[in-house]
């Protein structure tokens, strides 16, 4: 199935990020259309030194090559967010000390705010560009998008 099928339109794709949890580190990817926020679980490596990989490249490209509906279906721990429930979408640049973070926020059903962290891989691109095209598309006139940089090296 094609984007086109699905009758969404791809405005981004945020690729190369994980979220860190008590033991782990579980990458994720992010597929931006017209409708909604795919979140797209593609692996997870253990936080120690020894045990640490990063686990998720098959994902990414399998999500890559994915429509949005596609995307959802691959894992059981893949959700949407749809557009009309997306409150914030900020980037922080890293620096040589800090890797860069992307924080989405968005409305849940029963009204309470939900807020994920995302940090990016060491093999991830800045993707500042992704988040300032997202600021000027129509159907993200209502979210917060931003993009806060570093001068600094710390």
């Amino acid at each position: 199935m094609t984007m086109a099928e699905s009758n969404e339109t791809r405005l981004a794709r945020f690729t190369g990020w994980f979220r860190r949890r008590p033991t782990s580190l579980e990458f994720w990817e992010l597929l931006v259309t017209d409708r909604r926020v795919v979140w797209c679980f593609v692996g997870e490596s253990f936080k120690s030194l020894l045990l640490r990989a990063d686990t998720g490249e098959r994902g990414r490209r399998e999500v890559e090559r994915s429509s949005a509906e596609r995307a959802l279906a691959l894992d059981d721990r893949n959700f949407a967010v749809a557009l009309e429930s997306l409150r914030s979408v900020h980037l922080r640049e890293g620096s040589r000390f800090r890797r860069t973070a992307l924080t989405v926020t968005w409305r849940d059903d029963d009204d309470a705010s939900t807020s994920v962290e995302l940090y990016s891989t060491r093999s991830s691109d800045s993707q500042v560009d992704v988040v300032e095209a997202l600021g000027e598309e129509s159907a993200l006139s209502h979210v917060d998008i931003g993009v806060e940089t570093s001068g600094r090296l710390l």
